[in-house]
């Protein structure tokens, strides 16, 4: 496996000083899986590149002690071919076995430390680094969706898997160009984290401490990165405990807030406040009732939580699929759960498909539905990430109807357990005014080419309106 790093940054032959590897000189390091080779092929004032050799040993991996055949970790992933751990593309490609060798031989540069050219490795430079063959799991525009939002311009050069059998297909191996403006540091942590997301096959037990690893090396840029998710699940081998635990940290930049505790509060507290006029079942049944004036038979619940609006709809033989998706991997856990256990027959369990997802990103699973319902969802979102919400749902799924519910902040003052001020629950966002509320899906109805007619939910009150608000979208 080659990695080539390359600036042109001038004199160029200062990368020998940032990466503390000498030019002039072929070094090898002995790793656990092998040896690493660094070399100089060009080392010029104004171009400069430096190689590192991964020499993996395949008796090792055979053997069981690399992991790749003994470990926990390899057996989720583990392929059905009987002669995987003997033909397998271990030794030749990028994977985590680069990141735990970058990690070892250049751990001074990838903390941004250099000795002899201290201003040096907080600057910005021109750098460019070749990965010689990349798996990518999950497709050739991956490495885009990476690795642009980070800053680079990539170009990813595939080729057939055998130049004369073209019905084969193509090679799920690429070799991955990057090119930036940036710190040495920068470059190095993100292959580091990026390239097992790739590949999605790390050689060693994921634990804790992986979770930990992730964070410390994605504090300044994985918060912000729009497909987070994507990176988080991958990295941890899609380990739903691991992955929900990471994701909760990077939430606000507040590593005390657990995802999925606050979904489990955030019913209770609405509740509580809401009792008296018994909003949550007004609700559900507005919504139900609309869907069904609508004729929707295919039906998405987009915060689904614990699947109360998914129960209303699979007793009803008026929709013939219900898909359910929210952003709380345990919610959708409980959500299946209590559809397993009811007394529903099988066939009409099947009705119903959930998932967990998040409505920031595109996602094809969402597309082709008659109707969306998102209940008491909006008001969770921080307001400058509504308009990714907006995309996701209008522009990206379009669904032939959306209806979304949403708190009356004008109706709290009738709330006698709510003081002065304060929102319905501690996790909303903002809760909007009739006005507010109306503004806004007027906009966005005339944006993605909708038509919206806005409804009250509950008992109206002459000053203060209803206690909740209903905003129905029709397409045009």
């Amino acid at each position: 496996m080659l990695l080539t790093l390359t600036t042109t940054h001038t004199p160029a032959t200062d990368l020998g000083y940032l990466l503390v590897k000498h030019p002039d000189k072929v070094q090898t390091f002995e790793l656990s899986f092998g040896k690493a080779h660094v070399f100089y092929p060009e080392a010029h004032e104004s171009r400069c590149t430096c190689a590192l050799l991964l020499d993996i040993n395949p008796i090792d991996l055979v053997r069981g002690k690399l992991g790749q055949s003994s470990s926990p970790a390899s057996k989720p992933g583990r392929s059905p071919f009987a002669l995987d751990q003997y033909v397998n593309d271990r030794p030749y490609v990028a994977s985590s076995f680069l990141s735990v060798a970058l990690n070892s031989i250049f751990r001074t540069a990838m903390t941004g430390h250099s000795k002899d050219r201290v201003e040096l490795a907080q600057t910005a430079i021109p750098l460019q680094a070749t990965l010689s063959a990349l798996p990518c799991r999950g497709g050739a525009d991956l490495p885009q969706r990476l690795f642009v939002p980070l800053g680079y311009s990539v170009d990813v050069a595939g080729s057939p898997l055998d130049p004369h059998f073209p019905d084969w297909g193509d090679s799920p191996y690429y070799k991955v160009t990057l090119s930036a403006t940036c710190k040495l540091s920068e470059l190095l942590t993100h292959l580091y984290v990026l390239v097992p997301v790739l590949d999605r096959e790390k050689h060693y037990w994921i634990g804790t401490d992986e979770v930990d690893k992730l964070l410390r090396h994605g504090q300044s840029w994985l918060a912000k990165h729009p497909n987070k998710e994507i990176i988080v699940q991958r990295y941890l081998r899609r380990d739903a405990r691991l992955t929900r635990q990471a994701l909760a940290q990077l939430v606000d930049d507040s590593p005390e807030v657990d995802v999925d505790a606050g979904e489990e509060r955030k019913a209770e507290e609405e509740a509580a406040v809401e009792k008296r006029v018994n909003l949550h079942t007004l609700r559900i049944q507005a919504v139900v009732a609309m869907l069904k004036a609508l004729g929707a038979r295919r039906v998405l619940d987009l915060g689904c939580g614990e699947g109360k609006l998914i129960r209303e709809l699979v007793s009803d033989r008026a929709f013939d699929e219900i898909v359910g998706m929210d952003v709380s991997y345990r919610a959708v856990e409980q959500a299946q759960r209590r559809l397993d256990e009811s007394r529903l027959a099988e066939t009409i369990k099947k009705r119903v498909t959930l998932f967990q997802g998040s409505l920031m990103y595109r996602d094809a699973r969402l597309s082709g539905f008659d109707a969306a319902a998102c209940v008491e969802v909006i008001e969770h979102l921080d307001p400058p990430r509504l308009a990714a919400f907006e995309r996701a749902v209008f522009e990206f799924a379009r669904p032939g109807a959306v209806i979304i519910t949403t708190p009356n902040v004008e109706y709290n003052v009738m709330f006698e357990t709510l003081p002065a001020g304060r929102l319905r629950h501690r996790d909303h966002r903002f809760e909007w005014t009739r006005a507010e509320f109306e503004d806004w899906g007027s906009r966005v109805a005339g944006r993605f080419g909708y038509q919206v007619r806005f409804e009250p939910l509950g008992p109206v009150d002459a000053t203060v309106g209803a206690p909740s608000q209903m905003a129905v979208l029709t397409r045009s």
